[in-house]
């Protein structure tokens, strides 16, 4: 990255819309937002197109407001929210308020390297994909740090997902994924999960309605200071698949 260029994004607002907008969900993320959007703003400023960023707080109850606020970048905006709605709830927001042609959403960890995106670009700005998404299960993915734990009880999620909701999609729950915006306003308007596991909702919706998707293997690291309980997590992951398959029954995304 030049740093003229990086400087021009960081003074001059961009002119028209953006080729891309990224989508950083955070909650309490005081240690990791920083240096997460300084990688992305490196990579992104030396692309030769215009981008925007959008951090979409999550009610932070630490100081990730004042330190976004403090970085004074003008083509980043912070979406702010009362209180802590779900990780669900702040992708929504971010997407909804996003301009940009493509939209990207990424963890605030930068768990998967912003330097991904080139490969999910492809897909859909050359290949003609409606979403690419990251996985950590497509041959060629690689993985570091992760506990056998996670790995266990991901394998099991994935098997459980491919029986029961048949989306086509190995991983659903890598937090890189890339739309069309006609694609991410259509699927997150009729997004009704707003929670941990929402990424199952839009890619089941996806599906429903057609959508092409394409899963890309990516590089993935288990980033320290995670706030994911795994336990937890595939409770919550069970009771939202079943809300999923009753919200279907029910006519509830009829309307997309």
């Amino acid at each position: 990255m030049s740093y003229d260029a990086y400087s021009r994004w960081k003074h001059a607002p961009i002119e028209g819309d953006p080729f891309v907008s990224v989508v950083i969900p955070a909650y309490n993320e005081e240690v990791r937002i920083v240096p997460t959007i300084g990688a992305i703003a490196s990579h992104l400023s030396s692309s030769g197109f215009p981008w925007e960023l959008i951090v979409a707080d999550d009610g932070s109850k630490d100081s990730t407001v004042e330190l976004v606020e403090g970085l004074e970048l003008v083509n980043l905006r912070l979406l702010r929210a009362p209180a802590n709605g779900g990780k669900g709830s702040a992708v929504r927001r971010g997407v909804l308020a996003a301009r940009g042609r493509y939209i990207l959403f990424t963890d605030a960890d930068n768990s998967t390297p912003i330097e991904e995106i080139d490969k999910l670009l492809r897909k859909v700005d050359t290949d003609g994909y409606d979403i690419a998404i990251g996985s950590r299960a497509a041959t060629g993915a690689e993985e570091a740090h992760r506990s056998p734990l996670r790995r266990l009880l991901s394998g099991g999620l994935r098997l459980f997902v491919r029986s029961a909701l048949r989306v086509g999609v190995s991983d659903t729950q890598c937090g890189f994924k890339l739309f069309t915006s006609a694609a991410a306003r259509r699927l997150h308007s009729a997004q009704t999960i707003m929670g941990f596991s929402f990424d199952l909702e839009i890619l089941y919706l996806a599906a429903r309605l057609g959508y092409r998707v394409a899963e890309v293997p990516v590089a993935w690291i288990d980033a320290p200071g995670s706030k994911v309980d795994p336990i937890r997590e595939v409770r919550r992951f069970a009771r939202d698949l079943i809300t999923i398959k009753l919200n279907d029954l029910r006519g509830v995304y009829a309307k997309a």
